[in-house]
């Protein structure tokens, strides 16, 4: 869905802006927060139609910003991904709580995470925040 709307949020500068950029030449509206608070309110803002975030950022995380994104716009997707072994703890506890969420392991190789967005936004009548899938290798 060329043009749809997608919030990036990572507390890494460079690679939310480096995002920000791979997605916008491929026709999107990127939105970029750098912090999972600063995501929150950037989502209610504007009402993006994907959020793609870090899971471990400081002052808000991705699995609970996600979780009240969720509550908040329940038709917005989200996609997340992380390097770091503590989001196991974090997406259990979503989970345990009704949400789950589709998280891919960095590093991620632009192609595959450019190819989920897509496919993410081309299915609108999917259950967004009910599925796991873990990465396979390409």
């Amino acid at each position: 869905m060329i043009g749809a709307r997608i919030l990036i949020v990572d507390d890494e500068q460079m690679i939310a802006d480096t995002l920000s950029v791979i997605f916008r030449r491929r026709g999107y509206e990127v939105f970029t927060a750098y912090n999972g608070l600063l995501g929150l309110d950037a989502a209610r803002d504007l009402k993006p139609n994907l959020v793609l975030s870090d899971v471990v950022m400081p002052e808000l995380d991705g699995v609970n910003m996600a979780m009240q994104i969720c509550n908040a716009l329940p038709e917005v997707a989200v996609l997340l991904f992380s390097g770091q072994a503590g989001t196991t703890d974090l997406l259990h506890g979503a989970e345990e709580q009704g949400y789950r969420f589709e998280l891919l392991q960095k590093p991620v190789p632009p192609d595959v995470i450019i190819r989920k967005v897509a496919a993410m936004l081309s299915s609108p009548g999917q259950p967004r925040h009910r599925t796991v899938t873990r990465p396979t290798s390409d």
